[in-house]
């Protein structure tokens, strides 16, 4: 195979079946751990899933409706960190000022602003029938 990304020309894509699935959760896991130690955004979400989790199990509404106010909670940490790989990636490159550096962490910022309206519009529309019996 000629392709420029083929299996053989990058180190880093030599495992393959079990092996690669663990070097994945290993490399997931490290990921974690560094968001929760290095980034205070994702520690102050990471607060607010674990609060909620239970208290979306424990409220009288469907399986369903539990899914969905517990994902949403999860789609706010999987944006935290997709901003936090822009960052890194960006910051990887120059700490010196750069118009397109800061679009895109403005674009990140974003994202996860709009993740966490997502949430916040799940959990009222779940939450706000149940309180006022509408």
């Amino acid at each position: 195979m000629n392709s420029p990304y083929h299996i053989d020309q990058n180190p880093h894509k030599g495992n393959r079946g079990l092996a690669r699935a663990w070097h994945a959760a290993k490399n997931s896991w490290c990921g974690l751990v560094y968001a929760f130690l290095e980034e205070s955004a994702f520690r102050q979400e990471l607060t607010l899933f674990v609060l909620l989790t239970p208290i979306a199990i424990l409220l009288p509404i469907s399986l369903l409706e539990k899914a969905l106010l517990i994902s949403s909670l999860m789609m706010v940490l999987v944006i935290e960190l997709l901003n936090s790989s822009v960052e890194a990636a960006i910051d990887r490159i120059s700490f010196e000022h750069h118009d397109l550096s800061k679009r895109a962490k403005d674009f990140g910022s974003a994202a996860v602003m709009l993740a966490l309206f997502v949430a916040a519009l799940i959990w009222a529309a779940v939450c706000i029938p149940m309180v006022f019996k509408v």
